[in-house]
């Protein structure tokens, strides 16, 4: 299993002592039943075949590592560790029902209520003279989180965890070589950046960036996203489902509430999403689809510029 590889590589049995606690937290834990790939775990196996599955949790707690394995600053790290706190179920499909194609931020606004609300996790904040808005702007961590091109944990490790999964262009070797190559370095807005040190490391991820860029793009995947839309937006129509139970039930348990409604289409739908044939799907290109460019620093210079 490459993911544990990988785990292991960012010194997962070695976690510091203030971030256990954290794993504790029940709005964290929901994460482990929200798949990273948008729900897409549930689609028709003749359209995805992931390699491993991987969950929001799982994501989390990797960009928390990789920021604390080069940053070693706490608060960047819990904040890395809550970045995808209000991830609903089904992840950025939600973003394509309320029609937010390119950014994919319109689920983000529920981070403030929901680490808020989260009584374990405001007690760890307190034990660590933490206050809630030390980690609800994880942006400002830039080590976190920066604007495309530039590279950041949340970037780096959806290319690591798409590539081994979906893309199938990470392997082992890899992941030795991307995390052993990485380093801050200031960037030319003066920001903390992570970057690599040699260009051909640099160029290894910048090939599966573009191969997941290239996958986002699919007549198939945009397809299925807008399918997986629909049911959802069809389902909180019917009240068979409220749009609040996207951010307080995990996955499996909505679908199964979807499925066991008793309403016709909404289960015709549902049944297309997991058994559609690719021969059955039409030529859906979205042209606004968010672009996932990257230009990583190699040696404190921009790939482009070398």
């Amino acid at each position: 299993m490459l993911l544990q590889y990988y785990l292991k590589k960012l010194e997962y049995t070695d976690l510091p002592n203030f971030l256990v606690k954290y794993l504790k937290s029940p709005s964290l834990l929901r994460l482990k039943n929200i798949g990273y790939f948008c729900g897409m775990d549930y689609a028709s196996k003749n359209i995805y075949k992931f390699k491993e599955k991987i969950s929001r949790y799982d994501h989390s707690l990797t960009v928390a590592l990789l920021t604390w394995r080069f940053s070693k600053d706490k608060k960047a790290t819990i904040a890395g560790l809550f970045h995808d706190i209000s991830t609903p179920c089904f992840s950025h499909v939600i973003d394509y029902m309320n029609k937010d194609y390119e950014k994919q931020e319109s689920t983000e606004k529920y981070t403030d209520y929901i680490i808020n609300n989260d009584k374990q996790l405001q007690r760890c904040l307190k034990e660590d003279n933490l206050i809630p808005e030390d980690i609800i702007d994880f942006k400002k961590y830039t080590v976190v989180d920066n604007s495309r091109p530039k590279l950041c944990a949340d970037r780096l490790d959806g290319i690591i965890l798409t590539g081994i999964a979906w893309t199938k262009t990470i392997d082992k070797n890899n992941i030795n070589d991307i995390i052993n190559d990485l380093y801050v370095y200031k960037n030319e807005n003066n920001e903390e950046e992570l970057g690599f040190k040699t260009k051909r490391i640099a160029l290894q991820a910048l090939y599966t960036s573009n191969e997941i860029d290239k996958f986002c793009h699919t007549s198939e995947d945009n397809y299925m996203m807008e399918l997986l839309a629909k049911i959802t937006k069809n389902a909180i129509n019917n009240q068979v489902i409220k749009y609040d139970d996207l951010y307080q039930l995990d996955e499996p348990t909505l679908l199964e509430k979807i499925r066991n409604s008793e309403i016709k289409e909404l289960t015709e739908l549902l049944n297309k999403f997991e058994n559609i044939t690719i021969e059955d799907i039409p030529v859906t290109i979205l042209n606004n689809v968010k672009n996932r460019d990257l230009d990583p620093l190699v040696n404190g210079v921009r790939l482009s510029n070398l």
